[in-house]
């Protein structure tokens, strides 16, 4: 029988994607462009490096919080909130490149940084709460929504590379744009009471399994229990396991963002526009994959698919580091973008697998990710000034196989939707 959906869950589904999407848009431009900041400011591989540390810094700084924020002021604030200090650090950090002032670039990439993990969690918990109502594992589509976001944005980035435009011009316009979005966009989520799981789920009436609505509480959590919220997720050793595996694709992930346009250009000796040409493939290719993320964990469950992604990955880097030939390292970049983009929204899910408690887990989860991009930047960086962009990004193989290994955290907790079927 089909599942009748309320139109406000419906409208807030698309609400979530479009914050994704938005996300996805603002990075990317900036993304793409990183060739031209290091050559206006004339940087090298390890300044690169250095420079790129400072997001993670302050999304590292910003993350802990971003649970208590949510509890504190909703999603749909947070999410706006941050997206204007996500704004604001890149129009001044594009000010700062005009300038020629490293510093105050770095000073404003740590605006970025807050801005970009408190949003990034407060989105993660809407989508889970809209996941919970919709009984669908259906998180890998609103990464999808990223993604989507992330090929225009290097799309758009490309484009004004090839045109000449002025980085100012581009990314200021680029960001504030994103910002109006968002601002549209909040509009339609879920009501904050009904964010993190403090709102019952689906009614049998609606078409849901009562046992397996998101008002459930899973056998970890008694129901009524006094101080449950207050435990820290930071003693549960499943928690912390999930976020290896998101540490893991997190790596993945943002050595593609941050490397794969300048890898392309210095690797292969060409332009800036097939720099950033590289990194749309490797987003087209994340983003075809988190479409069909929901039926291959419908059909085969949370843990093979995180070790077919981990598989894939580890065979795309291969592929591009070690082949000297662009078109077919470009294939290398189709396997990679593939195994990159599963790992993340499935964390996301696994960690927001009991609605009580997932704002403080999803915050933790996050929180150990986001630590791939503290550790990331300057490693390859450092090595890349030794060894080449190529050959630096092999490094990622090593936690893809840690991540393969502790997939098993992922499986699904009694009381979540979607992956009855997981093994």
């Amino acid at each position: 029988m089909r599942t009748t959906v309320e139109p406000r869950v419906r409208r807030a589904t698309w609400a979530v994607i479009a914050v994704f999407f938005l996300a996805g848009f603002a990075f990317a431009n900036w993304a793409s462009r990183l060739p031209a900041v290091r050559d206006v400011l004339g940087l090298s591989e390890a300044q690169m490096g250095l420079t790129l540390l400072f997001v993670a810094i302050g999304s590292m700084a910003a993350l802990p919080l971003s649970g208590v924020i949510v509890d504190r002021i909703g999603a749909s604030r947070a999410v706006l909130g941050f997206a204007v200090v996500n704004t604001v650090g890149f129009v001044l950090g594009v000010l700062a490149i005009d300038a020629g002032s490293l510093l105050m670039l770095r000073g404003s990439l740590l605006l970025v940084g807050i801005g970009t993990g408190v949003w990034d969690a407060a989105m993660n918990l809407e989508g889970a709460a809209v996941e919970q109502r919709l009984g669908r594992a259906i998180m890998p589509k609103f990464h999808a929504g990223f993604s989507f976001g992330t090929v225009a944005g290097a799309g758009v980035g490309a484009l004004a590379a090839w045109a000449h435009v002025p980085l100012t011009v581009h990314l200021i316009s680029a960001v504030v744009v994103g910002l109006v979005g968002v601002a549209l966009a909040v509009r339609w989520f879920l009501p904050p009471e009904e964010v993190a799981g403090s709102a019952p789920g689906p009614t049998s009436a609606e078409g849901a399994d009562p046992a397996t609505a998101a008002g459930t509480v899973s056998a970890e959590v008694p129901e009524g229990a006094v101080g449950t919220r207050a435990r820290s997720a930071w003693t549960e050793p499943r928690t912390l396991l999930i976020g290896v595996v998101v540490l893991a694709a997190a790596l993945t992930e943002g050595a593609a963002n941050d490397w794969v346009s300048l890898a392309v250009v210095d690797g292969f000796g060409t332009s800036d526009a097939v720099g950033a040409v590289g990194l749309a493939v490797f987003l087209t290719a994340m983003t075809g994959m988190r479409l069909l993320g929901t039926g291959l964990l419908d059909r085969y469950g949370r843990v093979p698919v995180l070790r077919l992604s981990a598989g894939l990955a580890a065979a795309g880097l291969l592929v591009f580091g070690l082949v000297p030939n662009l078109w077919v390292a470009m294939l290398g970049v189709v396997l990679w973008g593939m195994g990159a983009a599963l790992g993340f929204p499935v964390g996301m899910s696994a960690a927001s697998d009991d609605p009580r408690r997932a704002a403080r887990r999803v915050s933790v989860v996050a929180t150990i990710g986001y630590s791939a991009f503290f550790v990331g930047p300057p490693l390859i960086g450092f090595l890349a000034e030794h060894v080449g962009y190529r050959e630096a990004l092999l490094v990622i193989t090593i936690p893809l196989v840690v991540g393969l290994f502790v997939a098993g955290a992922a499986r699904p907790l009694a009381s979540a939707v979607g992956t009855s079927s997981d093994r």
